[in-house]
């Protein structure tokens, strides 16, 4: 598991025009607002979320399985970033402007349905860290279960993007 407490978010280091995603941007005011930290030794990732019940699924007391993939998209898209970043030797400062990564390809196996009012744990490592590409594989725990599974192709983005 990873302490939170003092630290900075990846997703609040990513460029000022990179800062509006539903999912994680900071200045979408109306956005989930996900965040995402390395644990200790910067091998893994972790988010946590508590979903509001208006992101039931067709069961209400399941979630809407949508926003499972946001959360995995958003996820391993900043653990992406982390990845290259932790793998040049930097750390996450006040004032890095980290390398932002998009999502190629996004495979998920759901495999119990994730419970309402429940907090929702996501955990990554990086499979494979390319010049350009990074395989991010990825977990989603909650009630103490595995829910579903992932895996991302995430590739970086160019500045001008």
């Amino acid at each position: 598991m990873c302490d939170i407490q003092n630290k900075i978010a990846i997703q609040d280091t990513y460029g000022e025009r990179f800062q509006n995603c539903w999912g994680c941007g900071a200045k979408n005011k109306d956005g989930l607002h996900l965040h995402t930290y390395p644990n200790e030794d910067g091998s893994k990732c972790i988010s946590n979320f508590l979903p509001e019940k208006k992101y039931s699924g067709g069961v209400p007391a399941n979630l809407f399985g949508g926003l499972i993939a946001t959360l995995f998209d958003c996820h391993g898209t900043a653990s992406a970033a982390w990845f290259n970043h932790h793998n040049q030797g930097l750390k996450l400062e006040a004032d890095t402007v980290i390398t932002r990564y998009i999502t190629a390809r996004l495979e998920i196996d759901f495999r119990k349905p994730v419970p309402m009012g429940e907090t929702i744990t996501v955990t990554s490592e990086a499979e494979e860290i390319g010049e350009r590409k990074i395989i991010v594989v990825m977990k989603m725990v909650a009630a103490g279960e595995v829910r579903a599974e992932s895996r991302m192709v995430a590739v970086r983005i160019k500045d001008s993007m």
